[in-house]
C-alpha cells in the first residue's frame, strides 16, 4: 500500500482557509472577553440592587416592624439575629429559612454572594448594621439583613455562551464570505493570466496576458509577464531569421563546392590538386562563418558578471597600432578611461571598427576616445562615401551585407557588426552610427564605473 500524499490546496484555498482559522481564534478570544464582561456586569448590578435594598430595609426599621419592602425587584428581604433566628421577612421571605450563613464581620459589614438550595440558586447582600443602629434598635444585640432575588438565567444557565458561540460562528463565517469573495476577485487576473499563458504557444507568441487596472501586485505581474513575452517573441524571430539567413549563407558555398567536386569526377580533364585546393578554400569559408556564429551566439547567452578593469585608451592604441599598415589611423584620446568587461572581446569590437573603417576609407581613419554623458565613447571614422540613413540599423543584422562591402570583400561573412553590437550590449553598452558635424560616425558607448570604494584605480 502506497503511502498517502499530503493534501494539496491551491492558493486561494489556503488563503481562505487561514481566514477562517484566524477569523475563529480571534472571534474566540472576543467571546471569551464578553462572557466575562456581560457575566461580571450582570453580577454587579444584582449586588447593586441586593445591597440598596438592606441599606433601604435597615434605614426604614426605625418607623415600622417589620419594614415595609421598598423595591420589586428584590422581594426576599430577611432579618436574622446572631442566633440564625428569623426576626422579621418580606411576603416572599416569609417560612424560608436564612438565606445563608455568611455573617459579615464588624470590620467588612457588607458581604455578597450566592447561595443555593433545593435547586434553586439566589444572589445575595448580608449587610450587618452599624454599631449605632444596632444599639437603637436592639440594644446592642448583632443583627443581619440579607437582601436576595433569584440568579438570571444568563448566570444560572449556559445560554449566554450558546448566544455568544452562535454570533462568533455567524461572524467568522460572514468574515470567510468575505475573504473568499475579496480573494477570489483579487485572484481572477491571475487566472486570466494563467488560462492566456496555457494558450501561448512557440508558434504564436504574439499573444498578452490580460493586464488588471492599477500597481498592485497582480498588475506589475501581468506587465512583468508581457515584457518577458515580447523578449521572447523578438528573441524567437530572431533565431528563425537567423536560422534563414545561415542556411541561406552556407547553402551558397555548400552547392559550389559540390558542384565542383562533382566535376572533377565527371572530366577526367579537370586538375584534382585546383579542385582540392578550391574545396579546401570552401571549407576554410565553411570554417569561418560557423566560427563566427558561434561566437555570436555565445556572446548573446553568455553572463558577464565576472569583468576586469579594462584600460579602454591603452586598448584602443594597442589595435589601433596592430592595424597600422595602409592607410593613415588618426587617433585622439582625450583621457585615459577604464572600463569593466571582458578585454578579448572588446578587442574583437575595436579590431572589427577598424578593418571595416579601412575597408571602405580613401585616405584616413578617424579614431577617437572620450568621455560624454557618464559614459566611455569611442568613435571610429573614414572619409569613404558612408553609410545611408536607411541602411544604418540594417548593417547591424547577421549576415546582411551592402552592395560596397560585398565588392571590396567578396569573402566577408557579414557578422562582424553583428558580433560588435552584441558584445558592445552584453556590456551594457550599445553600438551605433551617430550623426557628426564632419560626417557619420560608428560610436561605440560603454559605461563607466561607478565611484565608489569597489571601483576599480583610474
Amino acid at each position: 500500500m502506497g503511502a498517502l500524499r499530503p493534501l494539496r490546496l491551491s492558493v486561494q484555498a489556503r488563503l481562505i482557509l487561514a481566514t477562517a482559522v484566524l477569523s475563529l481564534i480571534v472571534c474566540a478570544a472576543i467571546g471569551v472577553a464578553l462572557d466575562v464582561l456581560i457575566r461580571e456586569r450582570i453580577r454587579q448590578d444584582v449586588f447593586a440592587d441586593t445591597q440598596r435594598a438592606t441599606t433601604e430595609w435597615i434605614g426604614s426599621m426605625g418607623t415600622a416592624f417589620p419594614p415595609p419592602v421598598t423595591t420589586s425587584s428584590v422581594d426576599l428581604l430577611q432579618l436574622v439575629d446572631a442566633h440564625g433566628h428569623v426576626v422579621a421577612a418580606s411576603r416572599a421571605a416569609s417560612g424560608r429559612p436564612p438565606v445563608s450563613t455568611l455573617w459579615p464581620a464588624s470590620g467588612n459589614r457588607i458581604r455578597h454572594g450566592v447561595a443555593c438550595a433545593r435547586g434553586e440558586c439566589v444572589m445575595f447582600t448580608a449587610t450587618r448594621p452599624s454599631p449605632q443602629e444596632e444599639q437603637f434598635l436592639w440594644g446592642g444585640a448583632s443583627h443581619v439583613v440579607y437582601a436576595a432575588r433569584a440568579e438570571p438565567p444568563l448566570l444560572a444557565t449556559r445560554r449566554l455562551e450558546l448566544i455568544i458561540t452562535a454570533g462568533g460562528l455567524a461572524v467568522s463565517a460572514l468574515l470567510t464570505w468575505i475573504a473568499a469573495f475579496l480573494i477570489g476577485r483579487t485572484l481572477r487576473p491571475v487566472e486570466g493570466m494563467r488560462a492566456r499563458m496555457a494558450e501561448i504557444t512557440v508558434t504564436d507568441l504574439s499573444m498578452r496576458v490580460p493586464e488588471p487596472p492599477g500597481d498592485d501586485a497582480v498588475a506589475q505581474l501581468a506587465r512583468t509577464a508581457n515584457r518577458t513575452l515580447a523578449r521572447l517573441e523578438e528573441a524567437v524571430e530572431q533565431q528563425r531569421n537567423f536560422s534563414s539567413m545561415v542556411s541561406h549563407e552556407l547553402r551558397t558555398p555548400l552547392t559550389g563546392l559540390r558542384a565542383r567536386l562533382e566535376e572533377a569526377l565527371t572530366y577526367p580533364d579537370v586538375d584534382p590538386r585546383a579542385a582540392l585546393r578550391d574545396a579546401l578554400s570552401t571549407a576554410d569559408r565553411f570554417q569561418a562563418i560557423i566560427e563566427e556564429m558561434l561566437l555570436l551566439a555565445r556572446v548573446r547567452t553568455a553572463s558577464t558578471r565576472h569583468r576586469e578593469p579594462v584600460r579602454l585608451s591603452e586598448l584602443v592604441r594597442e589595435e589601433v597600432a596592430a592595424r597600422r599598415a595602409g592607410l593613415l589611423i588618426r587617433v585622439d584620446v582625450a583621457e585615459d578611461l577604464q572600463v569593466l568587461g571582458n578585454r578579448v572581446q572588446l578587442g574583437e569590437v575595436l579590431t572589427n571598427l577598424l578593418v571595416n573603417a579601412q575597408r571602405h576609407a580613401r585616405t584616413v581613419v578617424e579614431v577617437r576616445v572620450e568621455r560624454r554623458d557618464g559614459q566611455a565613447m569611442v568613435s571610429v571614422r573614414d572619409d569613404g562615401a558612408g553609410v545611408v540613413p536607411e541602411d544604418r540599423e540594417r548593417v547591424f543584422q547577421p549576415f546582411v551585407r551592402l552592395s560596397e562591402g560585398r565588392r571590396r570583400d567578396p569573402e566577408g561573412s557579414g557578422l562582424g557588426l553583428a558580433i560588435s553590437r552584441a558584445i558592445a550590449r552584453a556590456h551594457q553598452g550599445d553600438l551605433d552610427i551617430d550623426d557628426f558635424p564632419d560626417g557619420p560616425r560608428f560610436v561605440l558607448r560603454l559605461p563607466l564605473p561607478a565611484p565608489g570604494p569597489d571601483a576599480p584605480p583610474p
